[in-house]
């Protein structure tokens, strides 16, 4: 008499997996130290493969040296990109007189409006400032002391990506046969179904984010040397660099950009370049990141918002950048696993909706 398969009912399911939800997140954050910088060579790995594919296949380089050379050209890139903005930065320092008096000037307008507004006399003003300054010069090697080991913790930390980079692309033919092998061979046809679409949907991702940032980079260029901002190709490249950075990136570059227009102009613009600012953001959240980003990941707007101030809690600003594609990687694996499937759907967005189970389509 064949047995009969018993099914555990829908609370201890979601108990167990709730549980291992929260055993996977105290393991992520106690391992971020090594996670962290994992997890982003995992994806600048996944973006260099077909570079390495195509210089290991047509130049029949071996294996190591494509790898080798497509993070070669990585940091080249990257390099390229690092230069333009500290050419304009140059640029700004070089008018650093002109700065100073603008900023001196404006520094003064600000003391007599303080003066006017909350009869505080200005030698007043001017001994509250210079006890602060005096405070912060006592503490100025402290200071020092803590930037220097913040540089240096980041300089390792990005030559650790580099590392797992290297190593991933590698090794990628070995882990990929250990993956296959843990979920055996029979389960070969699904796990190569949710490599391959990692694959895709991460690497469409990234090339979406660089496409999104080049177009928003130059559209406010033009619109900085429309309105006849003196650094509006700084400025430009600053607003699609920090663009890429979700929900806190536009404060960044709204605040860098008002700092240096107010330096080396005047209000009228300072005000222009807000407004344009903001515009360019509204236009880049409503239209361009819906169509070249968001169709690449198809996560709905509620869980990417959860997703990212989750991040930000766990690992800060690089958990910002990770927690989108993470959760398109969980939803890929999800959307695979017949027990699983809910929580795919849960992740996804509305265009999902024919997928749902037939007794919701009736509540609807």
């Amino acid at each position: 008499m064949p047995t009969k398969k018993l099914i555990a009912p829908f609370y201890e399911r979601l108990a167990l997996t709730l549980v291992g939800f929260f055993a996977l997140g105290y393991l992520i954050v106690i391992g971020k130290d090594l996670l962290d910088p994992l997890i982003f060579g995992f994806i600048f790995a996944i973006l260099l493969l077909p570079i390495s594919n195509f210089l290991e296949k047509r130049l029949r380089l071996p294996r190591s040296m494509s790898s080798l050379v497509s993070i070669l050209l990585l940091i080249t890139v990257i390099g390229g990109i690092l230069y333009l903005v500290g050419s304009q930065i140059s640029n700004l320092a070089n008018d650093w007189p002109m700065l100073k008096k603008q900023v001196e000037q404006s520094l003064h307008e600000l003391q007599e409006w303080v003066q006017t507004s909350f009869h505080i006399q200005a030698a007043n003003q001017m001994k509250y400032v210079k006890d602060t300054a005096d405070q912060l010069m006592a503490s100025g090697t402290d200071v020092l002391g803590t930037t220097f080991g913040a540089i240096s913790s980041l300089m390792i930390f990005y030559v650790f990506i580099l590392i797992f980079t290297f190593f991933i692309l590698l090794y990628r033919r070995l882990l990929l046969r250990f993956v296959i092998w843990v979920f055996r061979d029979e389960n070969s046809h699904v796990v190569m179904d949710i490599v391959e679409n990692i694959q895709s949907i991460l690497r469409q991702y990234i090339l979406g984010l660089l496409l999104e940032m080049v177009i928003v980079a130059s559209v406010a260029i033009t619109v900085f040397w429309i309105i006849g901002i003196k650094y509006a190709a700084l400025l430009g490249i600053i607003v699609g660099l920090f663009n890429i950075i979700p929900y806190i990136g536009i404060f960044t570059a709204l605040l860098l950009s008002t700092l240096i227009t107010f330096a080396t102009g005047n209000i009228g613009k300072t005000v222009t370049v807000v407004i344009s600012v903001i515009g360019i953001h509204a236009v880049d959240a409503n239209f361009l990141l819906p169509t070249i980003v968001g169709s690449k990941v198809r996560l709905n707007a509620l869980i990417s918002f959860i997703g990212i101030i989750l991040g930000e809690m766990i690992w800060g600003l690089s958990g910002m950048f990770l927690s989108i594609p993470v959760i398109a990687i969980f939803k890929i694996i999800f959307d695979r696993i017949e027990s699983l499937k809910p929580w795919g759907y849960l992740l996804g967005g509305d265009y999902e909706y024919k997928k749902a189970p037939a007794e919701e389509m009736k509540t609807e």
